[in-house]
């Protein structure tokens, strides 16, 4: 463990892909009396970030003052790309799904916390509910920006795994996210497996950045998710405690 504010550095071994690791980082809950008692989240980045972006140390930082435990990994094509230098493509589903799997069995192993919720940014928060979906072990989701459709293809939805997924769900959703028409979410939501709630930011695109017209800087509405987050995660687990 390291002395700097209870963060944790490691690789978690991963021999099936040519990356053989994923990096991780699990950051403590800040003034947390007992670990035991707060959330943990696995907090998956998008395709074009890494763990250590700006969005996702923000986040992660932001949740873990907020008195929730966060592991953070690279998925094997994000740690491959940083290991030569250059850009890769995501790996294929599958692969994603077992890196994800993968790190929150590290997850598990290092934090005795009463619940586990699977957060993402975009591919993250999708890989995520397909582990959801099929039965990994979590007590809810937090999808920061959905990727409901590609870009400018609204009718290639990715919501086939909706009906399996029975555990509460936040959506944070930016109203001018090219990636999740939210008028075809509310649709998609209809045959949702458990409760979802959504939250729109208003003039946000699918990295949240809002029009200048707003007035509003990219760290206001950071602190605005990581409020929302909290928010839920009280309201979902009423009996969490923190300090």
């Amino acid at each position: 463990m390291s002395a700097e504010r209870d963060v944790e550095r490691f690789s978690i071994p991963f021999p099936d892909h040519p990356v053989g690791r994923l990096e991780a980082e699990l950051g403590r809950a800040a003034g947390a009396p007992d670990p035991r008692h707060a959330t943990a989240v696995l907090l998956a980045h998008g395709a074009g970030f890494h763990m250590r972006s700006p969005f996702m140390t923000n986040v992660a930082e932001g949740l873990r003052a907020r008195g929730l435990h966060v592991l953070r990994f690279n998925y094997p094509y994000r740690q491959r790309a940083l290991d030569e230098d250059k850009q890769r493509p995501p790996d294929r589903m599958p692969v994603l799904e077992e890196a994800h799997r993968t790190a929150l069995s590290a997850l598990l192993e290092r934090v005795d916390a009463e619940r586990i919720v699977l957060a993402g940014k975009s591919l993250g928060a999708r890989v995520g509910s397909h582990l959801a979906a099929k039965g990994e072990p979590c007590h809810g989701l937090v999808h920061l920006g959905y990727p409901l459709h590609p870009p400018k293809k609204p009718e290639r939805l990715r919501d086939e795994h909706f009906a399996a997924i029975a555990q509460p769900s936040l959506f944070l959703q930016g109203t001018r996210d090219a990636l999740c028409d939210l008028t075809l979410l509310a649709r998609s939501l209809e045959r949702y497996g458990g409760s979802a709630r959504v939250e729109v930011i208003q003039d946000a695109d699918h990295g949240f950045h809002v029009l200048a017209r707003t007035k509003k800087s990219d760290a206001t509405v950071l602190e605005e998710l990581l409020d929302l987050v909290r928010a839920w995660v009280e309201a979902t687990f009423p009996d969490r405690r923190t300090s």
